[in-house]
């Protein structure tokens, strides 16, 4: 799980060319609908992990969402955005860790195979969006951002797959549980970079207009 793709240096400044607004489409589509999958089967298989890795999926997809509506937005609302969006990732970091004390007092023991087939099809997920963007690395630094991203999060499915062979290798959730602190140690790091750095902006915004 990468925080560049949490961070909004990551948000392009300069206007993409048609192709780059296509794949950036086609990768917007990708992480929200995998978003939705693994946040209903992290909750369905009782994975704290899954859970915390679609948190890496609903930050890259708004992600996507401010660097596709940058090119017709000002600073201000492009702020605005970062920072619902800071807030939003903090809530649900939060919220993951609760889910982590909540299996841990239960002793819920995820499903394995869940874990691992739904990790296994967010890689594939990743793989794919950084493959469209691929074409982009070398354009400058925003465009370049958004590909390291998507190839930087296989990192968090990875995770998610070594932590279902540990559940299923060992019998305990303890894999799962530490794999979901750390991405949500993340998310909420990652949140109050955003939300900071989307005040400032803010206040320059406001203080330009006066």
């Amino acid at each position: 799980m990468s925080g560049c793709c949490h961070d909004t240096s990551c948000a392009p400044g300069d206007a993409p060319d048609p192709r780059f607004r296509r794949a950036l489409w086609i990768a917007l589509a990708i992480n929200a609908a995998m978003f939705i999958v693994e946040m209903i089967s992290g909750l369905f298989a009782h994975s704290v992990s899954l859970q915390a890795d679609a948190l890496d999926f609903l930050g890259d997809s708004a992600n996507y969402v401010l660097t596709l509506m940058v090119l017709s937005m000002s600073m201000r609302w492009r702020s605005g955005a970062a920072l619902v969006k800071g807030a939003t990732m903090g809530l649900f970091g939060f919220w993951v860790i609760g889910q982590t004390f909540w299996n841990l007092y239960y002793g819920t023991l995820p499903g394995a195979f869940v874990m691992g087939s739904i990790g296994f099809l967010a890689l594939i997920a990743n793989v794919t969006s950084a493959g469209l963007l691929y074409a982009f690395r070398s354009g400058n630094a925003n465009m370049r951002s958004v590909w390291l991203c998507s190839r930087n999060d296989a990192i968090g499915n990875v995770a998610v797959m070594l932590a279902a062979g540990g559940v299923f290798s060992l019998g305990t959730a303890w894999p799962d549980l530490m794999v979901a602190m750390v991405m949500a140690g993340l998310a909420l790091s990652s949140s109050t970079l955003i939300m900071r750095q989307a005040i400032a902006e803010l206040r320059s915004a406001a203080m330009a207009a006066e």
